[in-house]
């Protein structure tokens, strides 16, 4: 896919992007290479992988990693009732060695989704999300994936990938990874996005939100972002959630009084609350006529 048909395609799922990330999302497409993309939490990371299922038109399969993840959890899984089950029946009628080789067949195999990935006879698109919560152990096992699109099952040998899919990997840099699963990917670094940006998505995906409210919204989230004393920044989800809860309010106008009404959809923890409080009768937010958007409703 070139980069002017992936772009038609974002844009018609309204996903707000630049030139360099449709150029390497459509490169990293054609050559079949792996993509890890990092940045803080929320900045979107996740959800370019579910924009490019959609525009490729594939299902995605997603991995969600975590401290002390395993083969078993992301590869594959023996289904030790139904093999129990099935030695119980099967006791007498056939000799060991018949019985070992069904209990190891594709019958008794539970397919998790890095299997499923590459069995799948359609192409999908492969989500391996938050890469750093895995352990260093997993992340070597993934090496074998990503260069040869193979696995290896000690019961059942090497199996080759019957479709190549389009692997995302996510990290939001809680710890290094590794230079050799650096080097079997492509590489996109995702910031917050800037007031444009930010206003930009909010149009995209709240066209019916009065403008002025997006952009007073867009501006007091930028400046939360920046407060050294915020612990935890707000995402791009969070502040779609804040601009929709002002909105279902009838609120046109960001105030002090508006904002401790709805902090709780933009600030997630008492600290950052308290912060809040002693910020709120400052303004986060212009309250007059605003220069982004000339006050006026973009439907």
């Amino acid at each position: 896919m070139k980069p002017e048909e992936l772009k038609q395609k974002m844009d018609a799922a309204h996903y707000i992007y630049d030139d360099t990330l449709a150029t390497v999302l459509a490169v990293a497409l054609q050559l079949g290479r792996p993509l890890l993309i990092e940045g803080a939490a929320g900045v979107g990371k996740t959800e370019i992988a579910k924009v490019m299922a959609s525009a490729l038109d594939r299902d995605l399969v997603r991995l969600q990693c975590y401290e002390g993840l395993d083969e078993s959890k992301a590869l594959y899984e023996w289904n030790y009732q139904k093999q129990l089950l099935a030695i119980q029946v099967n006791m007498g009628q056939k000799d060991s060695d018949a019985l070992t080789r069904d209990l190891f067949s594709d019958e008794y195999l539970l397919e998790r989704p890095l299997l499923k990935s590459i069995r799948s006879e359609k192409e999908v698109v492969l989500l391996i999300d938050e890469i750093d919560k895995a352990d260093e152990e997993f992340e070597a096992f993934l090496l074998e994936l990503l260069s040869d699109m193979q696995v290896s099952i000690p019961e059942v040998g090497t199996i080759k990938a019957k479709t190549i899919p389009f692997v995302v990997l996510t990290s939001n840099r809680a710890r290094p990874l590794s230079e050799a699963l650096r080097r079997r990917c492509a590489y996109l670094y995702i910031p917050y996005p800037d007031m444009d940006k930010e206003l930009a998505i909010l149009r995209a995906k709240l066209p019916h939100v009065d403008d002025r409210l997006s952009a007073q919204v867009a501006l007091a989230v930028q400046k939360l972002r920046n407060s050294e004393a915020i612990l935890k920044k707000p995402s791009i989800a969070e502040t779609l959630d804040w601009a929709a809860a002002l909105d279902a309010l009838g609120i046109r106008d960001l105030t002090a009084d508006a904002l401790r009404q709805t902090a709780g959809f933009i600030l997630k923890n008492s600290e950052d609350m308290a912060v809040l409080e002693e910020i709120a009768d400052q303004p986060l937010a212009p309250h007059h006529h605003c220069g982004h958007c000339g006050g006026h409703h973009h439907g």
